[in-house]
Formats: structure tokens, sequence, C-alpha cells
């Protein structure tokens, strides 16, 4: 029999990463909000430590009959604008949770899911799009790599050579629409002096993708937390660790499902979270990993990993929410 030999280093060894039942974000706020002032972010922590406790109810309820394990994480947008410093921000941040009521566990910097610890995340995850041309499409549209616009259908067709035979307006077409189509075109980045510029919903499908305990790199987990030594936060935005554990008997950070609370002018940025997610070549071993272990724990997760995400959105006052967003 012929003896086959390889190289140890030459096969492929994807990291597990600790898994909590739920990752639960207590907030994903810009800076306009802190800008408001600790009263806004007080009406915030207090109007989420209402909806906190159903979310608890949940996944207690999915974990029976074991703990369920729950981590709280925190996001601010430090990627489009940044406002004050980490020595002023986050200590406020904290103060005005635990006058809520709330633990925040995990802290982390927005844009350290367009680059963390010089790996370029959001670059790596727009290679993994994989997008599904619906039944009929001819294929005149560049591809998302050239365009940075992604779709979950149909667009209508334009006017162009390609196009000549098309004479009437024909509207555009979800691809697993049912009974009627909504069809939606998301823009995943744009350029602005020479650089690509990320949106806000492709850095948050990539957050989703970290708290589902979904990316890798080479087969090692990224964005992954460092412990808070419990000591002054720095004055520069780039000297804090782009996800930061505050709390060091924290549930892990990634989760079999997120539960994300949030003021509802984020819905339309969270629909399209959940159709890029549903465009991602999730890294395959690292899925089946997550999937293997929720079967062991009678946790099981939805196959899609879009559905993996949950969210409450509140209502917040008129005279308090910011434009925008």
């Amino acid at each position: 029999m012929e003896s086959v030999f390889r190289e140890l280093g030459a096969e492929p060894r994807t990291q597990a990463v600790p898994l909590s039942h739920l990752s639960l974000e207590l907030g994903h706020l810009y800076m306009e909000d802190f800008e408001a002032g600790p009263k806004r972010l007080g009406e915030h922590f207090a109007e989420v430590r209402i909806w906190v406790e159903a979310a608890r109810a949940s996944a207690a309820r999915r974990a029976a009959p074991g703990r369920a394990r729950i981590s709280t994480c925190f996001l601010i947008d430090d990627y489009f604008s940044r406002f004050s410093t980490p020595a002023e921000l986050v200590p406020l941040i904290l103060k005005e949770a635990e006058e809520a009521g709330l633990t925040i566990d995990y802290l982390a910097r927005e844009s350290g899911c367009a680059v963390a610890d010089r790996i370029e995340l959001a670059e790596s995850v727009m290679h993994r799009l994989v997008e599904s041309p619906p039944p009929g499409s001819f294929g005149s549209r560049p591809p998302v790599s050239r365009t940075g616009w992604l779709a979950n259908g149909q667009r209508s067709p334009g006017r162009g050579a390609a196009l000549s035979e098309v004479t009437t307006w024909q509207p555009p077409q979800e691809t697993a629409a049912r009974n009627h189509s909504v069809f939606m075109d998301v823009e995943l980045w744009s350029e602005q002096d020479g650089r690509r510029l990320w949106s806000c919903p492709f850095l948050a499908a990539v957050w989703q993708l970290a708290r589902l305990g979904l990316l890798r790199h080479l087969g090692e987990p990224v964005l992954t937390p460092r412990p808070w030594d419990g000591g002054d936060f720095p004055h520069d935005w780039d000297r804090l660790p782009p996800l930061l554990r505050l709390n060091p008997d924290a549930d892990p950070f990634s989760a079999y499902r997120t539960c994300t609370l949030m003021p509802n002018r984020f819905l339309a940025v969270e629909d399209a979270v959940r159709m890029i997610l549903d465009q991602i070549d999730v890294d395959a071993t690292a899925l089946e990993q997550v999937d293997r272990r929720s079967r062991g724990e009678r946790a099981q997760v939805p196959a899609a990993v879009a559905q993996r995400a949950s969210y409450v959105f509140y209502e917040e006052p008129a005279d308090s929410a910011p434009e925008g967003g």
C-alpha cells in the first residue's frame, strides 16, 4: 500500500470560539446621540432596560434546563465621525448604563468592523459575497465587487445597448418573493478622497458575524475581546482596542443568537444587514462548529445566518431623536 505524507502545516485548521446562548446588544448609537448629552444616553438605557428582561427570558427558555449564557455589548461609532475621547465618553456610557441597572460586558468600536489588528475585515467579508442572479436575468449589471451595490433580486432594466429590446418599464423582482416583491438595493461602500468608505449596513453585517462567532482569518478568530485592566481609558480612539471585555466575569462575547436593542430609526439599516447576511458565503467550518455545538446543547439555531439575529426597535420621543441614521 502506498504511503501518503503531508506536512502538518498543510492541514487547514479552523479554531473554534467560546459561545454564549445570546449576545445582547444594548446600544449602537451615532456620535450625534452622544452630542445630545447624558440625558439622551440615560433615556436610551432606560428604554432598553424594559426590553432586556424579555430578551433574557426568551434566551433562558431556549437554554432550559441549563443556565442561559448571556453577554451584553455596546457599539460606538468611531468610523463615520469621532466625538470626544474614550477617556471622557466611555465612563459616561458605563455610568448611564449602571444607573439604568444594566451591565455592559463588551465595548466595541465600529471602525474595528472595517479593520482590526491590521486585518481588513470588511474587505475579507466583501470577497465572500455571493450574488444569486434571479431566473431570467441577463447579466448586464456589473458584479457587486465593481459597483459596491448588492440587491436581493432583479433590478428594473435600464436603457442601454444590451437592453435595446426593452420597450416598456418593468418592475424589480425579489428573488425569494412570497406573493409580492420587497426589493432592496443596498450600497456597501462609496469612494471618498481615494479611499473606500464602508456603509453602515455592511459594517453592521460584519459586526453580526463577529457576534455569531463566524468570522475567521486564515482559520483564526478575529475581532476577539481584549481584557480591560480597570485603568483609565485612552485619549485617542485608535489606542482603544477594537473589542474590549469590561466585565471579567462575562459570558463569552460570541453566541448562537444575537438580539439588538435600538431606536426604530435604524430599522431600514438592519433590514439591509439581514439582506447582506443572506448573500455571504460564511466560513463553512466555523458554521459547522457552531451548529454542532448548538445541537449538543439542545439549542439548535436556524440554518440561515440572518435568521439568528433578532431585534427590538423602540420608539424615541420626537424631541430627542437625531436626524438621519
